[in-house]
């Protein structure tokens, strides 16, 4: 059986879960051990980053980075689940607007704000996931998240759709943005379609459809290697150093071949040739920072 390490990039097609594509790379690749790094609605498109291998202890540094989604807003109408899979609670006339008074909606959620999950949704309260709740016909009061919103653009307008992109951080509701802004405008709107575009510098133009990975020859040529998946601060370690970090001890400043570039966090720990060893935590001391490795690789 093939054992493959490292990030693969799929454009996963609509009408499929993101668990779906898992298993479908698992049996081109020949391998179990692969997890997703954030899941798409089964109605939406786009960049899914897959961690196979030892790369699956990546997967927590890889979740939270911010996503880029393009996609339709329809006014209109309120749906349950705040897209067009739901049950159509509402439809209302669509008062005359053009793409700057839609846009002057949408930019009063640019920044930090908090927005309350759909029921609809994958979120736990009460140690249940919102969308058994949802099925189940209970509606139960959700606390808000804050999230960043770096971006919400209006690209076009053709009613009763509007093109949208959206910048955001990690475990955003692009269809409840959607939403709030149809309740700000007065005729409601739900999300018509979605397309996840990036997730932190991988571009679904990186991507490979998910149709293509036929066999474990293509995963392997599609493979991004562990040493190049993560933009944490890389921290270079002498040879005579890595005895340490196998064994997990900390390293000060004398097993570094040269600075650490921060006093506190996460960073990557590699030798002279680039090849990651570990992930470790940076802690401030008096003498310079100590590096605690927490995932190790050799």
């Amino acid at each position: 059986m093939a054992v493959f390490t490292g990030l693969l990039l799929v454009d996963k097609p609509a009408g499929i879960t993101s668990h779906d594509v898992v298993d479908r790379i698992r049996r081109a690749a020949g391998m179990r051990r692969i997890g997703h790094t954030g899941t798409l609605d089964p109605a939406a498109t786009g960049l899914l980053v897959l961690c196979m291998g030892k790369a699956t202890r990546l997967s927590e540094h890889l979740t939270g980075l911010d996503k880029t989604y393009e996609g339709a807003m329809r006014l209109g109408l309120i749906t349950d689940s705040h897209d067009l899979d739901g049950e159509v609670l509402e439809e209302s006339p669509i008062p005359s607007l053009d793409m700057e008074a839609i846009q002057s909606v949408c930019n009063r959620f640019s920044g930090e704000i908090e927005q309350v999950p759909p029921m609809v949704s994958a979120v736990k309260v009460g140690g249940e996931r919102l969308y058994r709740k949802a099925r189940k016909g209970e509606e139960v009061d959700r606390p808000p998240r804050c999230i960043t919103i770096h971006e919400f653009r209006v690209l076009a307008y053709a009613p009763p759709d509007v093109s949208l992109r959206v910048r955001c951080s990690s475990g955003t509701y692009v269809r409840t943005l959607c939403h709030d802004v149809g309740a700000i405008l007065g005729c409601g709107a739900a999300l018509a379609s979605l397309r996840r575009t990036a997730v932190g510098r991988y571009s679904v133009e990186q991507a490979l459809p998910l149709d293509a990975f036929t066999g474990p020859e293509i995963v392997k040529e599609r493979l991004i290697a562990m040493d190049d998946a993560l933009d944490l601060p890389a921290v270079y370690v002498r040879n005579s150093s890595q005895a340490l970090i196998a064994e997990g001890s900390s390293l000060g400043i004398s097993d570094l071949r040269e600075p650490c570039p921060v006093q506190e966090g996460w960073v990557q720990l590699k030798n002279a040739k680039g090849k990651l060893l570990a992930l470790g935590v940076a802690q401030a001391t008096l003498v310079g920072p100590r590096i605690h490795p927490k995932r190790v690789f050799i």
